[in-house]
């Protein structure tokens, strides 16, 4: 198996010079996650400088790293960093000759970027490559396309912003053949006046396709014109995706599976399809068609893609689930707990209030962050979703729920609770066998850590 990287390459991609030849398996910019082979990347940022761990990245198998200042140990080095990794990126994407689709939106886009990577890797076994975790600003763009096999086909790149012009940037490096976006919702409201505003940002995708490519875009949101608009002067094929009657790619029907997913019978431009989701409602219905809008797109196999909705297991603070001791009983646990905003936590309600349930309906509901100056309107503005899924029992987590506290009054009995250890507490103490218990909130409210008490560290 040829190297990812060689030495010489790094340093004629970067600008650097080599201390002595290497090659690199893979590429990080986390100690923690260096394994043997790998180059480290030492970033300097405003918290800390990778420069300092380099002996731990090399005492736990880097093959070599890529520095700004001098180190005894095999390294390319260079002026800046965090230019060089953009400059790596950049030269992996100019090698290679994978079809290449980039993903954004408010909502949903890590979820569609993984059915997408296994609805690929299915149609392609070993051959697609997709960013991991939420690597989707400046620095992990870039890694994840320095991440990518020489020989992939297929490459899924998660792109995410919360200021205007950040999209424009990282779609450049991207060069995707394909842009989608899958939502537009007001996450990372205080950086924008407007949701309009936000659309904008997020259409700035598409001025990084490639010639010929081809523009996904959410038939059922109120911004679908701007965005084809903002599409139209970038992409040769504009391609929606919905619920709605209309889109090219829609479901002309859709029912709740027994196993808690869905089943859809699909109709694309060429193709109808009938599959199932493993995963529970109607806003992985719609991520699942722009799946397969992309999937088509990308000259991918839409039958594997199919096989590979009904297998995707839930993501870890997206939607898994687990099964946890409680009281001498069992109960389940259905992890969201990375991200939070007005749309997904509504959709998320839906889903919640609609499945079986055997026991009570326990809510650990977290704040939702980034709202601005509407935040207390938008915190109020769940009170509906939340009666709507018969919430047996509601925990609110962080000052901004108390807006969502006020405006359900006496429906549902509430614990208001400062930060997410008073809510591990309060879950533990309160848990019974046959609940179902949702954990949602924005992932700087903590909420992670229940899930990891609860669970016992299980995933």
């Amino acid at each position: 198996m040829s190297a990812l990287w060689t030495s010489d390459e790094i340093a004629a991609a970067t600008g650097g010079t080599a201390s002595t030849p290497f090659e690199a398996s893979g590429v990080t910019f986390d100690s923690r996650e260096v394994a043997p082979g790998h180059l480290f990347v030492a970033l300097k940022g405003e918290a800390t400088d990778g420069h300092r761990f380099l002996d731990q990245a090399f005492a736990a198998g880097a093959a070599g790293a890529l520095v700004g200042a001098e180190t005894p140990h095999p390294h390319v080095r260079v002026a800046d960093t965090t230019k060089a990794l953009g400059d790596l990126g950049r030269a992996a994407r100019g090698r290679s000759g994978a079809r290449i689709c980039g993903v954004t939106g408010s909502v949903g886009k890590t979820g569609t970027k993984e059915a997408l990577y296994a609805a690929l890797d299915r149609s392609a076994p070993g051959a697609a490559h997709r960013s991991v975790k939420s690597y989707n600003n400046h620095t992990g763009v870039p890694l994840s396309l320095a991440r990518m096999p020489r020989a992939a086909r297929f490459g899924v790149f998660e792109m995410g912003m919360n200021h205007p012009g950040e999209l424009a940037a990282l779609t450049r490096l991207v060069r995707p053949h394909v842009a989608l976006v899958t939502a537009i919702a007001p996450a990372h409201r205080e950086f924008f006046a407007s949701e309009e505003e936000i659309a904008d940002a997020k259409g700035e995708i598409f001025q990084g396709l490639e010639p010929g490519g081809t523009a996904i875009v959410p038939f059922d949101s109120p911004h679908r014109d701007r965005l084809i608009a903002a599409a139209r002067p970038h992409a040769a094929k504009i391609v929606t995706f919905g619920l709605g009657r209309g889109a090219d790619v829609r479901a002309r029907d859709s029912v709740p599976s027994p196993e808690g997913g869905s089943l859809v019978a699909a109709i694309l431009p060429e193709a109808e399809l009938t599959f199932t989701i493993s995963q529970p409602g109607d806003h992985w219905v719609s991520n699942a068609l722009a799946v397969l809008a992309a999937v088509e797109a990308l000259g991918g196999d839409l039958a594997a893609a199919g096989l590979a909705l009904a297998d995707m297991p839930g993501l870890k603070g997206r939607g898994e689930r687990h099964v946890i001791r409680v009281g001498g009983g069992e109960a389940l646990l259905i992890d969201e707990s990375y991200n939070a905003n007005p749309a997904s936590m509504a959709a998320t309600l839906r889903s919640f209030g609609a499945q079986a349930a055997d026991g009570r309906r326990l809510a650990v509901l977290g704040a939702m962050r980034e709202l601005g100056e509407g935040s207390a309107d938008f915190h109020a503005g769940l009170a509906e979703p939340v009666d709507a899924a018969r919430i047996d029992r509601l925990i609110l987590v962080g000052e901004e729920m108390a807006a969502l506290a006020k405006a359900l009054g006496q429906k549902v009995k509430i614990t208001h609770v400062p930060d997410a250890a008073a809510a591990t507490e309060l879950v533990g103490n309160e848990a019974r066998p046959g609940d179902s218990i949702l954990v949602k909130g924005s992932n700087s409210i903590g909420l992670a850590a229940l899930v990891e008490a609860l669970t016992g560290g299980k995933s």
